[in-house]
């Protein structure tokens, strides 16, 4: 296939050839792979700027994207591409095969720093999805820093920079300059630009830019950082949201209810900290998806009130394909059971392969978890509708997942189902997704909420 640029695309790689470190801040579907290996090419081929180049991406982006990307465009055939993943046995034999781009997940990135120590060999770095690299205590991000001195360019690629806020630009940002614009240390960098927001006598649960602060660190890092958002570019069809309500039957609604009351009279709501609202609503949504897990782990199968919507919202798409997305375990188990002796063609996506048939239409429905299909999977040519069954609070994985679908190359308006119980916390979580604030807040917020509603009822 031939590749024409757009406008943007052109400049990108030109900033890519001309710029020894930069963020490439895209939104989802204007093609920061095919924009990156165009620019790697030139380097290697015309300009001989660069010898060996390593890419860090999300695992399932790690096995296939980045090869199929290169293959793809007729101005990249002489690119050779290996992934280096698998066990070390593999992940050393593909190190050790002549190719120009090595492919790495990010997990594995502690283990190559240990593995070349100071005979690093990778004079170019791309991180693919550079918003995995946001904590600055992570394992992968101190072993970057390790070899950073050793690396001539790197690129960071994402679309979501600072999903929870500008305090995760730091740990990016440094990766890029070693700490030239937001500071050496991520103290320095809050203490500058941040306020306490959210705090207790001993504790501060998250931070508030001080006034004026976010525009002074985007004219910090404006050099150095593009960014760029898809509706500026991009002529895209509509992205539609519908809500499908799910009213719980008297029996489910008292179970529901006594679960949800035995468990939130438990706690008082001034007490409340972030990982046990995370470990509260975990729970709450799974009731709302029909089935918990017990101490045991074993699966208490509560009621079928979801099931049977997702059922009917199936059968109303008369047979135009769905990318279905879970949450639990226990849902993918449970919507598989549901439709087996339906005669529908359904797959869960664990590889390229999956990938690839959901693109050629052999698939009508296709089960993904939001965490492992919200990177770098091109679905826009297998169909345009898709269902959650069980909501999540993370935005950037909702906003990552839907982009699947919602990208260019895609003809259709993209419709987004979303199986919510009335009156449970799947309307917390989609109020918190529709109005784009913090996670956290959204999250304490409504459990709070929820609990003075128990203990005054």
């Amino acid at each position: 296939m031939r590749f024409v640029p757009h406008a943007y695309q052109r400049y990108c790689i030109n900033r890519l050839l001309t710029d020894e470190a930069l963020g490439l801040f895209l939104d989802m579907g204007l093609g920061k792979t095919v924009i990156t290996l165009t620019a790697i090419n030139d380097l290697k081929y015309n300009r001989f700027a660069v010898s060996k180049v390593l890419v860090i991406a999300p695992k399932k982006v790690a096995e296939a994207t980045w090869s199929k990307e290169a293959s793809k465009w007729d101005h990249l055939k002489l690119l050779r591409v290996v992934p280096v993943i698998g066990s070390a046995a593999k992940r050393i034999r593909a190190l050790n095969t002549p190719a120009d781009i090595y492919v790495i997940n990010r997990e594995n990135v502690p283990w190559l720093v240990e593995y070349y120590r100071n005979a690093w060999p990778f004079d170019m770095v791309v991180v693919d999805e550079f918003s995995s690299f946001k904590n600055h205590q992570a394992k992968r991000f101190k072993a970057l820093t390790w070899v950073r001195k050793h690396i001539r360019r790197i690129v960071g690629l994402t679309g979501t920079p600072a999903p929870n806020g500008l305090l995760d630009l730091w740990a990016q940002v440094y990766l890029l300059d070693e700490g030239q614009r937001l500071g050496k240390t991520i103290g320095g960098f809050r203490e500058r630009y941040f306020e306490p927001d959210q705090r207790d006598r001993d504790r501060i649960y998250s931070y508030a830019p001080k006034p004026g602060a976010e525009e002074v660190i985007r004219q910090l890092i404006g050099d150095i950082c593009v960014s760029m958002k898809a509706e500026d570019y991009l002529e895209l069809p509509d992205l539609i949201p519908n809500v499908v309500p799910v009213v719980l039957d008297s029996k489910a609604k008292a179970a529901y209810e006594k679960l949800e009351r035995e468990m939130l009279l438990q706690v008082d709501e001034s007490t409340i900290d972030a990982g046990s609202a995370a470990v509260l609503t975990n729970k709450l949504l799974q009731l709302c998806n029909g089935a918990v897990y017990d101490e045991d782990r074993n699966i208490v199968e509560i009621h079928k009130c979801k099931i049977e919507a997702f059922l009917e919202l199936v059968e109303g798409l008369n047979g135009k394909p769905a990318l279905v997305f879970y949450n639990f375990q226990h849902d993918l188990d449970r919507i598989k059971k549901a439709l087996a002796g339906s005669g529908l063609r359904v797959r869960e996506l664990k590889g390229p392969q999956d990938e690839t048939d959901w693109n050629n239409r052999q698939i009508d429905i296709l089960l993904a978890h939001p965490a492992s299909a919200a990177y770098g999977l091109n679905l826009q040519q297998g169909g345009n509708h898709v269902i959650w069954f069980g909501l999540n609070w993370s935005l950037e994985l909702y906003e990552q997942a839907n982009k699947r679908l919602h990208r260019q190359g895609q003809t259709e308006k993209v419709i987004v189902h979303h199986l919510t119980v009335e009156g449970g916390v799947d309307e917390d979580v989609m109020a918190a997704l529709e109005d784009k604030s913090s996670t956290q807040d959204r999250l304490m917020d409504a459990l709070k909420a929820r609990v003075e509603k128990v203990k005054g009822a």
